[in-house]
């Protein structure tokens, strides 16, 4: 269960929107992936959304046919533990607490009844850290607020440190 692409089957972070908004598709593979799942096309390029729709329960459901972005993308976790810099176990404990501060941050904005558009993880906080810069300047910016923007700062702090990405 240590092998490091149980990290990555176990975790998820990157399919359901949290770590990265979109997949970027090569045009070779337009056609291939079209067939297992919709996708945003102009052109000869395409992409999708996160959280993708082939996540399930028991991780990817196209596996092995996933996009070569999908194939290419290595979190700092898993690098963190290929390079054995990161045990296994630490690893899992990173990844729920990502995941239970993630809970955290959706169940403060729909206390706050914060209205986001985005689906992805990743832009609802792109939206909420816009948001909520804008809100600042207002008098109306209660303490419930501060405390989301705190909350919001931890997350993407310790994402970028452990994960290698930002919600920029």
């Amino acid at each position: 269960m240590s092998d490091p692409t149980n990290i990555c089957l176990s975790c998820g972070l990157c399919c359901d929107g949290t770590l990265i908004g979109f997949v970027q598709l090569d045009t070779e593979e337009l056609a291939p992936v079209k067939q297992l799942m919709d996708i945003e096309q102009t052109g000869k390029n395409g992409m999708f959304f996160l959280p993708c729709n082939e996540l399930g329960c028991n991780g990817c459901n196209i596996y092995s046919q996933r996009p070569k972005a999908c194939r290419n993308f290595e979190c700092g976790v898993l690098k963190s533990v290929e390079k054995k810099e990161l045990s296994f176990d630490k690893a899992t404990d990173v990844i729920e607490v990502v995941k239970q501060k993630k809970i955290a941050i959706e169940k403060h904005v729909a206390t706050l009844q914060i209205e986001l558009q985005s689906k992805s993880f990743h832009f609802k906080m792109l939206e909420l850290k816009k948001l909520l810069r804008k809100d600042k300047s207002e008098l109306s910016f209660s303490q419930s607020h501060q405390e989301l923007i705190v909350e919001l700062e931890a997350l993407e702090k310790l994402i970028t440190k452990s994960f290698g990405v930002s919600f920029l």
